[in-house]
């Protein structure tokens, strides 16, 4: 039996069930078991969190052999009453800024990364006088 992932003491800016739903959302075709090693949860917890997310309708599935494929419901707002407006996208696409470097979206962060490494080097010029 594997050992039952490190637990975290305090609170976190985002919820468990935001976590999973940023692991989905990274790879639809993930493993429960590859989610729950990613969010440092156990499988049955992730387990709940995507029936959850499915019950609430902002995930879907559709079995592919022996696996699932997610299908993360974009246009659904988020839940609680103070964060009426914006919707998932929104928060997918905040959590893939901190996951590419602060950039949009991933693939805003590859066309920002390719202008970066395609940029001429330059260094300032020594101050007049010296």
């Amino acid at each position: 039996m594997r050992e039952v992932p490190e637990s975290h003491t305090g609170w976190t800016f985002l919820t468990n069930h935001a976590r999973v739903l940023g692991a989905i959302a990274e790879d639809n075709g993930t493993r429960i078991r590859d989610i729950a090693a990613r969010c440092r949860l156990t499988e049955r917890a992730v387990g709940k969190i995507i029936a959850d997310l499915e019950e609430g309708g902002y995930l879907t599935h559709t079995r592919q052999g022996r696996s699932n494929e997610y299908r993360i419901e974009e246009g659904t707002t988020l839940r609680h009453p103070a964060d009426s407006g914006p919707t998932v996208a929104d928060l997918l696409a905040l959590m893939a800024q901190d996951d590419n470097g602060h950039s949009g979206t991933p693939a805003d962060a590859q066309e920002a990364q390719a202008h970066r490494d395609s940029a001429p080097i330059t260094t300032p010029a020594p101050p007049a006088g010296n």
